[in-house]
């Protein structure tokens, strides 16, 4: 079965760097779109960035130039690289996968709190 587990979330000040990992099981990865999303409490879930099969990239506004989504086939993860770290990307960020875009299995989250 599918399975997506995130780690590297933590708690950082202003201006740091986490990186988010991800290892996928159960389902072809080099042919699946990945993403990373996260939830901030009261607010809705947002697409932070994802990462198509063919390596293509997108961020979400407010991440571009700070964060950086890559995949290792090889190992089956997909990694969000965060730098300049603010507090408004406080969040339970998930990793998701699906074809393309159209995100079907979901990880269980890793937090990241920004102070």
């Amino acid at each position: 079965h599918v399975q997506l587990v995130e780690s590297g979330g933590g708690s950082v000040q202003t201006g740091g760097s986490l990186t988010l990992s991800c290892t996928a099981s159960g389902f072809a990865f080099a042919d699946a779109g990945m993403g990373w999303y996260r939830q901030a409490p009261g607010n809705e879930c947002e697409v932070v960035s994802t990462i198509l099969s063919d390596g293509r990239t997108n961020y979400r506004d407010s991440v571009k130039g700070r964060f950086t989504i890559s995949r290792d086939n090889a190992k089956n993860t997909v990694s969000l690289q965060m730098s300049n770290l603010k507090p408004e990307d406080t969040a339970r960020y998930y990793c998701a996968a699906g074809v393309s875009t159209n995100f079907g299995y979901w990880g269980q989250g890793t937090q990241v709190t920004v102070s």
